[in-house]
């Protein structure tokens, strides 16, 4: 039989081992860096739905449970031994007085846990306050409430931070090959500025629709059971301006019989899944705002100087100036939705008709959040002083606006100028809103290391203004109306001197922020050299 014999080239070993001859690293790094960025635009989409979802939860449930127990048959024949209306005032107060001491807390959380996950902890306690009211008791309703108040400063805290810290890694995966970049210097001034205004654009956006969604379980399940304005509004004689108090001689029956028990629970528990929807956005969806070595360098500056420095950063003219601006954002949110939506829109069109009036007001909000989009080639004022001037005016006319309520009339002809008011004040929120964040962003957008004690900051003066709306339920409305005119013409003053100051290049008095403390390494080098 012929041998056959097989030639077989030789080929050395290192040549398994070597680059691949259609490998392009080049072409592999920029792959890299764009999946990258898309992943930081996930970040921005997820949180943003995620915080949506979680206050239309809890603003849909909120609204239910007050107007289920304001109604005195609704009380009696449920509850009649608990005393839901005293349940409710202790709620409301620890919803709203609890953030007072958020500035002690929260940057020490923030830094404990981590970005996101304070966001994911605090969406975790607004689901946990959903399922307090399947059991509707006051050690389940208020330990719940009082729980939502000492998240409420650490979650938005946490939102704003991680929005422009997002815009921050955007800017650092675009330019990647920059030396600054690669040695994780401090980045040049007004490198990312376009970045963060478009990326709180897109968080307002997202996020205003919650006062759209919050509605539904008011518009399809509730409004049903309602009363016409005929007879809850019977006793009531004037409405807007001259009111003192939300609405004088509204009546205490406004069911006009009890919603199933059943159907309280089938609405309860969308609304739970909805919030569990929201928690596993956070989680999942969410990527972390630091890098591993960033995050234990924050940690390890020690936690006393995390606790003094939201207290030293008020040194800083820039937050001193911007402080009044934040007053006034938690006092025109709140009156929005409880001042002029119940003492002008209920008190007129009836409380059928309040869910149209925040589903204008939320659809209003989301839509000029586009606007705020023009900073990218207008001076950073325009947003927010466009917002003051809008307010400024429908302050001036809300003062001068009040009806005589009468037997037998109809009052449709107010549904118009209502609406559209409704829609102009939804302009000055988004504006008002969009354009602080974007200016605190812009303002410390080098300095990421202050980002979760500037947004403290801002959020815990805006929980302090909303304690002061809580205080005020009784006062004359024109007496608030003056109050909010009178916090608009200060912060828009202290804003104009904030901008002037920084156009004549007057350096800030910024606190220093230690560095960091790595206590292993530290030992195992003096272990060395002893």
């Amino acid at each position: 039989m012929p041998e056959v014999y097989l030639e077989l080239d030789w080929i050395p070993p290192f040549e398994f081992l070597g680059p691949h001859s259609e490998y392009n690293e080049e072409e592999e790094e920029k792959k890299y860096y764009r999946r990258k960025r898309l992943g930081v635009i996930k970040n921005v989409l997820a949180a943003s739905f995620g915080a949506m979802i979680v206050y239309s939860v809890y603003v849909g449930l909120l609204q239910m449970q007050l107007i289920l127990h304001y109604d005195t048959t609704y009380r009696e024949v449920k509850y009649s031994n608990l005393g839901l209306e005293d349940i409710d005032r202790k709620m409301l107060m620890g919803i709203n007085v609890t953030p007072i001491v958020g500035l002690l807390y929260t940057a020490v959380l923030i830094r404990f846990l981590g970005t996101k996950w304070m966001m994911f902890l605090a969406s975790g306690i607004y689901a946990l306050f959903v399922s307090t009211n399947y059991w509707e008791r006051y050690y389940t309703l208020v330990p719940s409430a009082i729980a939502i108040g000492v998240a409420i400063v650490p979650f938005w805290a946490s939102l704003g931070n991680y929005i422009t810290r997002m815009a921050q890694l955007y800017y650092e995966y675009v330019n990647y090959e920059k030396e600054h970049v690669q040695e994780q210097k401090k980045l040049p001034k007004g490198a990312c500025h376009s970045y963060i205004i478009v990326f709180h654009s897109i968080f307002n956006i997202i996020f205003h629709l919650s006062f759209v969604f919050a509605e539904f379980p008011m518009c399809l399940v509730l409004n049903r059971y309602l009363h016409d304005d005929k007879h809850t509004l019977y006793n009531v004689k004037f409405c807007g301006a001259k009111v003192s108090g939300v609405i004088p001689g509204f009546n205490t029956t406004v069911l006009t019989s009890l919603p199933r028990s059943m159907l309280l629970i089938q609405v309860e528990s969308v609304l739970m899944g909805f919030a569990f929807l929201s928690m596993i956005i956070f989680l999942v969806l969410c990527g972390a705002a630091h890098r591993p070595t960033e995050e234990i360098d924050l940690r390890s500056i020690g936690w006393g100087n995390i606790f003094q420095l939201p207290f030293k950063h008020l040194r800083d003219y820039r937050l001193r100036l911007l402080c009044p601006f934040f007053i006034y954002s938690g006092f025109e949110i709140l009156f929005a939705i409880t001042g002029f939506s119940l003492t002008y829109g209920v008190c007129i069109l009836g409380l059928k008709n309040l869910w149209l009036l925040v589903v204008v007001y939320g659809l209003s909000c989301s839509v000029f959040s586009s606007l705020s989009l023009l900073i990218l080639r207008f001076p950073r004022w325009v947003c927010l002083m466009s917002g003051a001037v809008v307010h400024f005016i429908l302050l001036v006319v809300l003062m001068a606006f009040s009806v005589q309520r009468k037997e037998n009339q109809t009052y449709s002809e107010y549904m118009g100028p209502l609406l559209v008011i409704t829609a102009l004040w939804g302009l000055g929120s988004a504006l008002n809103k969009t354009g602080l964040s974007t200016v605190i962003g812009m303002l410390y957008a080098e300095e990421k290391e202050r980002l979760d004690f500037v947004y403290t900051i801002y959020r815990w003066w805006e929980a302090i203004a909303i304690f002061i709306v809580y205080l005020w339920s009784n006062m004359p409305m024109r007496a608030k109306l003056a109050i909010l005119l009178a916090t608009l013409l200060v912060a828009s003053y202290c804003y104009w001197l904030m901008e002037r100051r920084l156009a004549k290049d007057l350096r800030p008095r910024l606190p220093r922020i230690p560095r960091p403390r790595h206590k292993v390494i530290e030992e195992g080098v003096q272990s060395e050299f002893t």
